[in-house]
Order: structure tokens, then sequence, then C-alpha cells
């Protein structure tokens, strides 16, 4: 499954569905697909994303959206930071905006 963001502040992003799932649920959001974010609500869910991110920069997230244990071995994961990275842009986008956020399945 792909999960699009979507906002008028900013270009459409898609993700894994279970990257996208594991980052609304950091959000403080169910995580549910499809679903949205009021204008309003945009800078308290970023921050929270932010902060999560600030504390796990490095903790690796599996293509599961688990966080993965670290290991030394020659499979390598995508930190949470760099995943996040393309939601908190487009968070910060449309929280500048004033504009709301959806995501669905494409």
């Amino acid at each position: 499954m792909l999960v699009t963001f979507e906002t008028q502040a900013h270009a459409n992003i898609t993700m894994f569905g279970e990257v996208a799932v594991t980052l609304l649920k950091l959000m403080g959001l169910s995580g549910t697909v499809p679903g949205a974010l009021l204008a309003a609500d945009v800078p308290a869910a970023l921050e929270r994303l932010r902060q999560v991110v600030a504390e796990q920069a490095d903790l690796p997230l599996d293509p599961a959206g688990e966080p993965a244990a670290k290991d030394h071995g020659e499979e390598r994961h995508v930190s949470l930071g760099h995943r996040a990275l393309p939601l908190v842009k487009l968070l910060e986008d449309a929280a500048a905006a004033d504009q709301n956020v959806m995501w669905d399945t494409p």
C-alpha cells in the first residue's frame, strides 16, 4: 500500500503505507487512511512529529514502519529522521500557509 499526503501549500508526497501510518501515529493521530488534519491542527501535529524525530532521529525504521534493531550487518535501514523529512516539510508549508492536510491511498 502507498499513502499520498496532499496540501495546497506543497507538492504531494507518497510514502509506503506502513511508514506513513507509523508517522501518523507518532503525530498523535489514529493512523487511519484516508484521513485529514484541519489547518488549525497542523502545527500541533508537526510539533509532536518534530519532537519524536529529535528524540529518535537515528533510530532505524524498517520498511514495515517498525523500529528496527540496530545491527552492524550488511542490511541498511533508513532512519526515522530521514523517512519523516518529506512529511515534516509538507507540514511546515501547510502550517505556514494555514492549509489543511489530507492523505489517502492513490
